[in-house]
């Protein structure tokens, strides 16, 4: 697989056996894009689950992050490697930066050769980005060109919906992945959400999802629970009319959930 598929698994904050559940359930659900990251200390669990699943590797994409740790040149391809073999695959499909840390003292241009340099060995099919502002992106496509770019993966739900931001990477051609598409669950009890789902016969998650999807982002929503994970795969037939888009349009109030101190940009 090449291209970012719309739908995927997330597993942030799933560790030991519920994180091998969700993923077991996913894979037997029908997910094929799993999304884990070096930080999130789960990446041995989730290589156990697909062993375990017997769906083929070919037929996976697989995502990870180098924690910030990581970026000096020396240590990003060996991290990656070592996040390799608790995957237990000779590759990962997509490669992100997880956060841009601008104090941490590795210049963009250092952080993105290195990960062009593990997409050049093999270990990663597609290298991309995570919580990068326009600036530090026109940073990242400045190093290894936009083409090189596969997405930029930020958190973005109906409560922040990064306009500014999304529009200059789609003007650049690269792919939006969201994250926190449903704001830690925030935006499920929203009542204009909920009058849709109602219209709709459908679930507020399976709506917010929806959205995301119509505006042409990738998801990468998680669950422990397998009617959840069932449940969110339906976003993907669901259709909202333009009404339906201009009213979730109206609920932004830059409701942001992640923002750590020393690894994230200045947002736009």
């Amino acid at each position: 697989m090449s291209k970012i598929p719309a739908f995927g698994l997330g597993t942030f904050r799933l560790q030991d056996q519920v994180v091998i559940d969700s993923v077991r359930n996913g894979l037997e659900l029908g997910y094929r894009s799993l999304d884990t990251a070096q930080i999130y200390g789960n990446e041995a669990e989730v290589g156990a689950a697909i062993a375990a699943s017997g769906v083929r590797r070919e037929d996976l994409f697989l995502t990870t992050k180098i924690w910030v740790d990581n970026y000096h040149p020396e240590k990003l391809v060996p991290s990656l490697k070592a996040s390799l073999a608790k995957l237990r695959t000779g590759y990962v499909d997509l490669t992100l930066i997880h956060w841009p840390a601008p104090g941490n003292g590795v210049a963009v241009e250092t952080f993105m050769g290195a990960l062009a340099d593990a997409k050049a060995q093999g270990l990663t099919r597609q290298i991309g980005i995570s919580n990068f502002n326009i600036e530090l992106t026109r940073q990242a496509i400045a190093a290894v060109g936009k083409e090189a770019i596969a997405t930029n993966q930020i958190e973005l739900s109906p409560y922040l919906q990064n306009r500014t931001l999304v529009a200059f990477l789609q003007s650049e051609g690269i792919h939006v992945t969201s994250y926190m598409t449903l704001a830690y669950g925030k935006v499920l009890s929203d009542p204009v959400i909920g009058a849709i789902a109602q219209r709709l016969n459908a679930s507020p998650a399976q709506v917010v999802l929806a959205w995301a999807l119509q505006l042409g982002y990738s998801v990468i929503p998680s669950s422990t629970k397998r009617e959840n994970l069932a449940g969110n795969l339906l976003a993907q037939t669901l259709r909202l009319n333009a009404e339906d888009m201009a009213q979730i349009a109206a609920l932004e109030r830059n409701g942001r959930e992640v923002d750590p101190a020393g690894l994230a940009p200045m947002w736009d």
